[in-house]
């Protein structure tokens, strides 16, 4: 199974509600996850995660497809061209 570096972009509405759900699922992809950086926005009562990753296609489209099925979850991914 090839991997290549790419990128996963999160915003979380009612981080309250959400939060714990999303940091679940994050949980069982961890080694794929080379990085994570997340800013919440009080004010929105929402925030932005980004994921930076090492991953196959299967394995992104497992990620974001289960995270895209999250309540008040928007997801939005990239992988790189270079194998």
């Amino acid at each position: 199974m090839e991997t290549r570096l790419g990128f996963v972009g999160l915003i979380i509405e009612d981080r309250e509600a959400n939060a714990a759900s999303v940091n679940t699922l994050l949980s069982e992809f961890g080694d794929i996850i080379l990085a994570r950086t997340g800013v919440p926005c009080p004010k929105r009562n929402c925030s932005a995660i980004t994921l930076v990753i090492d991953a196959s296609t299967d394995q992104l489209g497992s990620l974001t497809g289960r995270l895209g099925r999250l309540s008040g979850v928007s997801v939005k991914s990239m992988l790189s061209k270079v194998k």
